[in-house]
């Protein structure tokens, strides 16, 4: 489906694409493949996004005094913890779910 794509990449979506249903025969359907295919690329790269923001703004956090922390400072805290959820959540799967 991309060619040019590095393998990493490729493992990484299809794990994705695997975690995606309960039934991998579903996506033998070339256009549900394609379609869900999709849908974890979009969702991966907004996780990745994510992710990125929430770096930056833990870096700035970082660099001050914890025993300082404001109540916005927290909620970085806080969005940062769910953010990485939502990330290990695309690549376990539903074992993230069952654990809590």
């Amino acid at each position: 489906m991309q060619p040019g794509a590095e393998a990493k990449d490729v493992a990484r979506l299809c794990l994705l694409l695997a975690n995606s249903t309960n039934d991998v025969e579903v996506l033998r359907d070339e256009r549900r493949l394609t379609a869900t295919w999709r849908e974890m690329g979009l969702r991966l790269q907004a996780a990745t996004d994510q992710h990125a923001a929430m770096t930056e703004e833990l870096e700035s956090l970082a660099r001050s005094d914890p025993r300082k922390f404001t109540p916005e400072q927290i909620w970085v805290l806080i969005r940062a913890i769910k953010v990485q959820s939502q990330i290990l959540q695309l690549y376990v799967g539903d074992a993230v779910v069952e654990a809590q």
